[in-house]
């Protein structure tokens, strides 16, 4: 076995940033290894190695997870070539050593995790892991239940098929969506490719772990279960047996239509006769005839 880390995993540790961003940087010409440029990512770190990145000396540190509660009107990224606020501007000095798993757009909103462990930020983000990403959506306008169908069979934008893993109703205009695959901007791309527009829109879930009471714009570290419940999707609800389900609710809809229609009818006439007594005449308690008084005598 190949002895030391990979060089991305190393820059990853220290903070420089994801694994792809340290794929593009040490493949620049950025990064430089006891003085001497390296140019292939898979290049194996050695303990006492001397590791640089634009001349400034790097050093892994101690693997840290956050989950942090993004608002709206920040860019997922260090630096933004417009001048808009990013996130690291409100976080806090200690976790700007940290880098974003995965993005939240500008407009978007809710739960974004920070991290310098670069086999959790693989596990996340590779298509191959599936992990779930749920979100809340409001729309301009109420969605049709056929383009519904559509979003979760797939939709074309620019001859890439993007779907969803589980599209629900909530209201007139704001729906639970659940993603496995996390295209740019694929959930506001669906939405405009079918007509609509997506008003707000909030990352509530990865994995089992959500917001919780997380404030807006508020951080927490996570433990070792809460990263562990990040890679682990929801187990599937079981599915329901329509045909028994109709049923009961058409024996039940008899059953009251019975109950509703005996109410309606008539009382039953009963005839004033009385019955004919059937028994043979020996029987019957025939009444026995009074007897008589004997007069009472007088004295």
């Amino acid at each position: 076995m190949p002895e030391g880390t990979r060089l991305n995993k190393f820059l990853a540790s220290c903070g420089v940033g994801s694994r792809r961003a340290c794929d593009a940087l040490v493949q620049e010409g950025h990064v430089e290894i006891n003085g001497k440029p390296v140019l292939k990512p898979a290049h194996r770190v050695e303990p006492g190695d001397f590791v640089k990145v634009d001349g400034k000396r790097v050093q892994e540190k101690e693997t840290s997870t956050v989950m942090f509660f993004k608002p709206r009107g920040y860019v997922c990224s260090r630096e933004d070539e417009l001048g808009r606020d990013t996130i690291y501007t409100i976080l806090p000095p200690l976790l700007q050593h940290l880098h974003h798993v995965g993005r939240l757009d500008r407009d978007s909103e809710g739960l974004l995790v920070l991290t310098n462990d670069g086999d959790l930020s693989q596990a996340l983000m590779h298509p191959s892991k599936l992990v779930e990403k749920e979100y809340l959506v409001t729309s301009n306008q109420p969605v049709l239940n056929e383009h519904l169908d559509l979003f979760r069979s797939g939709v074309f934008v620019e001859k890439t098929r993007m779907r969803a893993k589980a599209v629900d109703r909530l209201s007139s205009r704001r729906y639970r969506i659940v993603l496995e695959t996390g295209l740019k901007r694929q959930i506001r791309m669906m939405f405009l490719a079918l007509g609509y527009q997506v008003q707000k829109l909030v990352r509530v879930r990865i994995g089992t772990l959500g917001l919780d009471d997380l404030p807006l714009g508020g951080w927490r570290p996570l433990d070792a279960q809460e990263i562990a419940r990040l890679q682990v999707n929801p187990k599937p609800k079981p599915a329901r047996r329509p045909a028994v389900k109709a049923a009961k609710k058409a024996a039940k809809r008899t059953t009251r239509q019975q109950a509703i229609s005996d109410r309606s009818k008539p009382p039953a006439k009963t005839s004033r006769r009385p019955a004919a007594d059937s028994r043979p005449p020996s029987a019957r308690n025939t009444p026995k005839k009074a007897a008589k008084r004997a007069p009472r005598r007088k004295f």
